[in-house]
């Protein structure tokens, strides 16, 4: 997320196999050998991975043409949409989601935020619901929606900002609020003769907070490195923070992540109390002594435990009398039933533990495993993929936490290395493989349970790839393909780039994909390209526009990243502020995507890498414009293509309530008007065509 500052720990002084061997083939031989060995193994896998224009009972067939004429960038206080679209907003911060809470009053003094809309609205799924209750994945017109609210905007959320006392204490009821805001909702939406709402009263609905119980599952339950004075035994947490992208599972749950969650605790001075691999792994997450993230709150300085776990200071003469081990607790995969309002939400630490982005799930077919893909989003970090022991069984679908603990709760995990010549390999995470053992320099990995706490630095030592700031990712449901934006980063020099990451400043990202060997999900090689290097309409094509980029399409700092169900790309930017003359507000486009290998080998500022064909119009069109301050993010859509779902996450926050930047979303709650004087809301809105027809 580029609207606040991004942590940044990775001192293993990796430096990428790709130019490693770079140096090893010269740029001829790079030039050379990366076009035929791509081309070479893209044929081996094509053979094997299937594309279909077929339909999948909706009339979903792969659109060969985008429907739509691109929209124009503006710097409007309003949603920008194509001729022929309308939206309309169905959930803004603060709507009550019981039949007890009254209306928002949007002024800063409501209490029970636990019964109402979170803030920050950011990744989120549709599951269709049937009238008995249960998970429908062709139902189109009645569902659960639930979405993750990252992080609180202090200049709205209270009457006038956040305040302290003399000794610097924060105020109880701000404190509530702000971490009832934080989380996940669940709520149930219906659409009435093309109108849709949510349900209020709907015992359906349901808010996963700051303060929700959890249990911790997989390899690191009962790590001594997750004792607490709240479960001595290292089972139990309470909590979910910092919740960006998300992730859903053929057994019908959802998938939150905590991102950067390391940001809203407070350490002291206490490296003498703690052993050298504790001080090693907290450093690697970013808690150093006398630290405080940019999210810190001050939580704990309100009386409880519930708060004053945020310090996580050596306090007590063990763990399990104090909160030193609080922060390993978090930065996990956490899945939530939507359709049980009192289920405990699981924490899978399998996937490991670092700034979860997002986890999306691969081809799902029966008798092989589940696989999951994941980055960790802070500047030269890593991407993830996680492999399940269990082969999946058609006929768990449906089967809840329980099913999620069968696939979810053991198998093995990975990490990238992408290769000079347009391959990658998937380096495994297991105690007792790669040098990941006890005697480890870096630390002392005794057990599973220790990679699964301490997964950055087990990804350190076997020399995965830095990359410029892994966020959202997605799989094409055509061909299998992944695709992943790395957002931006703007520490790479040239001397620290690679074909992967080819930029060495490199503020407008870009969209990485690769393409698994024989197109099998659980293979520990893969092909890569570059699908598009983020750019202004008129920078230099020779050291940053190289993907030919124009002014109906050019884009910053992908972050959201997303298929439908026809194969259609969706990219959201987190842009701050647009590169170039031609300035926008934050928006959202839609591509056809073609596939890896399509382009050629190539030199981008004067760094070897591969890119995939060029932008065209008619490959790539913006489709929406969002109001002023914000950040386009979350998206999802209805089983029959007709309605689009699509986060607007914090409007305004450039402003304070002397001066507002926006106003948005208006009063009517139509997504495409000026705001009118009110305080801006995070919201969910719903986007339809005027004819009913599918979207783009």
């Amino acid at each position: 997320m580029s609207h606040h500052p991004v942590e940044d720990s990775n001192r293993s002084g990796n430096r990428p196999y790709a130019s490693i061997l770079n140096e090893r083939l010269g740029r001829r031989g790079f030039l050379q050998g990366s076009v035929g060995l791509a081309a070479a193994t893209t044929l081996g896998s094509m053979a094997l991975v299937g594309c279909s224009d077929d339909d999948d009972g909706f009339g979903l067939a792969t659109p060969s043409a985008l429907g739509f004429s691109a929209v124009a960038k503006n710097l409007d206080d309003r949603v920008t949409l194509p001729a022929g679209y309308s939206a309309t907003v169905l959930y803004a911060f603060g709507d009550p989601i019981t039949a007890a809470a009254a209306a928002f009053a949007n002024n800063g003094t409501q209490t029970d935020h636990e019964q109402r809309a979170g803030d920050q609205h950011d990744g989120m799924y549709f599951f269709g619901l049937a009238d008995d209750g249960s998970i429908d994945p062709n139902r189109s017109d009645r569902g659960l929606l639930v979405m993750n609210h990252e992080q609180v905007l202090d200049t709205y959320i209270h009457a006038a900002g956040p305040t302290e006392d003399g000794s610097g204490n924060r105020p109880k009821a701000e404190v509530d609020r702000e971490m009832n805001a934080h989380g996940v909702s669940v709520i149930e939406v219906v659409n009435n003769g093309g109108t849709w709402s949510y349900v209020q009263s709907s015992s359906f609905n349901r808010r996963v907070t700051a303060f929700t119980t959890m249990n911790i599952t997989g390899p690191a339950r009962g790590n001594p490195l997750l004792t607490t004075a709240f479960s001595a035994a290292g089972t139990s947490t309470r909590g979910t923070l910092n919740n960006c992208a998300n992730g859903y599972t053929p057994w019908g749950t959802y998938l939150t992540c905590e991102e950067n969650w390391f940001s809203y605790f407070f350490r002291a001075d206490d490296a003498a109390s703690r052993s050298p691999a504790d001080n090693a792994q907290l450093a690697r997450y970013g808690i150093t002594p006398n630290s405080a993230g940019f999210s810190y709150r001050k939580w704990d300085t309100v009386a409880g435990d519930v708060y004053s776990r945020f310090d996580i200071s050596v306090k007590g003469a063990s763990a399990s009398a104090d909160y030193r081990n609080e922060a390993n607790t978090f930065g996990y995969v956490v899945e939530i039933d939507p359709t049980d309002a009192n289920s405990t939400p699981q924490k899978r630490s399998a996937l490991g533990r670092f700034a979860h982005e997002g986890a999306w799930v691969g081809p799902v077919r029966a008798g092989e495993p589940i696989v999951y893909y994941m980055g960790c989003d802070s500047r030269f970090e890593y991407i993830y993929k996680f492999v399940s022991t269990a082969n999946w069984d058609p006929a768990d679908a449906n089967g809840g936490l329980a099913a999620g603990s069968k696939y979810l709760d053991s198998g093995k995990l990975y990490v990238a290395r992408f290769n000079a010549d347009g391959t990658g390999d998937w380096i495994e995470l297991s105690v007792g493989v790669n040098g990941l053992n006890a005697g480890n320099s870096l630390f002392p990995f005794s057990n599973q349970g220790d990679i699964c706490v301490a997964t950055r630095l087990a990804a350190d030592s076997v020399g995965a790839t830095p990359m410029d700031r892994p966020e959202w990712g997605a799989v094409n449901p055509v061909n299998g393909e992944v695709y992943m934006t790395l957002t931006n980063n703007t520490r790479r020099n040239a001397d620290g780039t690679d074909s992967a990451n080819p930029r060495g400043t490199n503020p407008n990202g870009h969209i990485i994909r690769w393409r698994e060997f024989a197109g099998n999900a659980a293979a520990t090689r893969f092909d890569w390209d570059i699908f598009l290097l983020g750019a202004a309409a008129d920078a230099d094509p020779a050291t940053v526009n190289a993907s030919g980029l124009s002014d109906d399409n050019d884009f910053s700092s992908p972050d959201g990243v997303w298929f439908d169900r026809r194969g259609v790309l969706w990219v959201q930017t987190d842009d701050g502020v647009f590169p170039g003359a031609g300035r926008s507000n934050n928006q959202m486009l839609a591509a056809l995507p073609g596939s890896v290998g399509d382009g050629v080998a190539t030199i981008v500022a004067g760094q070897d890498t591969i890119l995939g064909k060029a932008a065209t119009g008619d490959s790539i069109r913006r489709f929406l414009v969002g109001p002023k301050g914000c950040e386009i993010t979350g998206i999802t859509e209805t089983p029959d293509g007709r309605t689009l779902f699509v986060n607007v996450q914090h409007p305004g926050e450039n402003g304070s309530l002397a001066s507002l930047e926006s106003a948005w979303p208006a009063l009517s709650r139509d997504a495409t008007a000026v705001g009118n004087g009110n305080r801006p809301r995070s919201a969910t809105i719903v986007i339809t065509r005027d004819d009913g027809g599918l979207i783009a």
